[in-house]
């Protein structure tokens, strides 16, 4: 998604809740934007506090969003059939993966009295919305939103479950030239705010590792054609190609590049880290390299991993996927919160700071300015029209 003009201040966003002002779209029943809020609450007595989930529920990469409103709903509905006190009533807020959507529903989640939110997903969005959501004293989690710089805002309100473009971008780099090797590498992103921030870090990473940067461009997602993109690279000749962006743009990219003649290894981050991916490009994604610092839960020997794998399968007739294990750990943080007396944003996030549990993808335990205190970077391979773990970067060998 490209990046786009922040409204006027947070202080004239929040301030329009007093006029009225909700997101596009919305109505007086209560919808949020491009989707109906859906509640998770199971009914009965007690206390009800309202969590909002922020991210792609539809638009072309939604996938990854949906992976994580099931990962989150499925932690939710679970805590709610155990009758607590206090039970969660999940809404959905689709903001299509756009910057521009995720700003005009901030307002609207603040006003329907949210006091925490899984999300926002994407680090474009994230950079627009949370200053809203700050300013309003939401707690929020994303699962996704790895830009290294969105934890650098000065934001008290704002956290992730996984590690930041600064950990991915560097382990994805030294995979290229170490392990693949390639010493020659093209280095493309998408001019999103988490395309590009991936990619810059990739190419200082090569340099440093003693690799050569082939060539250095950027492709329009919503473009249909690559050509000129294609020949410039087709022309460098590198071995490895490395793509900051998401899966939709990646599949597109990949088969241009097939087409063109390029068979040098492409490689891309957690962005593409989906089967839709492989829907997308067909046949030119095999042997795709894909960095994640996420973890794809698929089978554990851990009682816990596997319970959250069959609860997840069962609920949704499919696997845990892409930040489907980390958003079931953020909506996890937020219950722990709610379980010790916590029904505000301030006292949820106030619990959060002390959070310290094991995860079903990996210990949660957030720092001072919301980051993970431990993460690492695992890599991925598109085998057989299928994705395999290669795991940690240091060790991983390509298939």
């Amino acid at each position: 998604m490209r990046n786009v003009r922040r409204r006027a201040s947070v202080l004239a966003a929040v301030a329009a809740l007093a006029l009225g002002v909700t997101a596009c779209g919305s109505d007086d029943d209560g919808d949020s934007g491009a989707s109906p809020a859906e509640s998770s609450n199971s009914g009965g007595g007690g206390a009800t506090v309202k969590v909002g989930f922020m991210g792609a529920l539809t638009g072309p990469d939604a996938q990854l969003g949906i992976n994580e409103y099931n990962g989150a709903k499925l932690a939710f509905d679970q805590y709610n059939a155990t009758n607590p006190a206090t039970k969660v009533d999940f809404i959905q807020y689709d903001t299509t993966g756009a910057p521009d959507q995720a700003t005009a529903l901030a307002p609207k989640v603040a006003q329907d009295g949210v006091v925490a939110v899984v999300g926002p997903a994407f680090s474009g969005e994230s950079k627009t919305a949370v200053p809203v959501l700050e300013e309003a004293k939401i707690a929020n989690i994303s699962a996704s939103a790895t830009n290294a710089a969105l934890s650098t805002n000065g934001w008290k309100f704002w956290h992730r479950v996984l590690a930041n473009d600064d950990v991915q971008g560097p382990g994805a780099g030294e995979f290229i030239v170490k392990s693949l090797p390639a010493t020659s590498v093209a280095v493309i992103d998408d001019q999103s705010e988490y395309g590009k921030g991936l990619a810059d870090v990739v190419n200082t990473t090569v340099e440093e590792q003693g690799g050569t940067v082939a060539t250095r461009d950027s492709i329009d997602p919503e473009a249909d054609d690559y050509s000129s993109t294609v020949n410039q690279i087709k022309s460098a000749n590198p071995q490895a190609i490395f793509y900051g962006g998401y899966y939709s743009s990646a599949a597109k990219f990949v088969k241009q590049l097939r087409d063109g003649g390029v068979t040098a290894t492409f490689v891309s981050g957690d962005g593409t880290l989906d089967q839709k991916f492989i829907d997308g490009a067909g046949e030119a994604a095999e042997g795709s390299i894909l960095s994640c610092t996420c973890v794809l839960a698929t089978a554990s020997e851990d009682e816990a991993v596997q319970k959250f794998i069959d609860d997840y399968t069962a609920e949704y007739g499919t696997a845990p996927a892409t930040y489907s294990a980390e958003a079931f750990d953020a909506a996890t943080a937020i219950i722990k919160a709610l379980e010790g007396g916590a029904t505000t944003g301030e006292a949820i996030n106030e619990s959060l700071s002390t959070v310290d549990f094991q995860g079903v993808s990996k210990p949660i335990k957030f720092n001072e300015v919301g980051e993970l205190e431990t993460g690492t970077t695992y890599i991925h391979q598109v085998k057989d029209g299928k994705i395999i773990s290669l795991g940690e970067y240091t060790t991983a060998k390509v298939q």
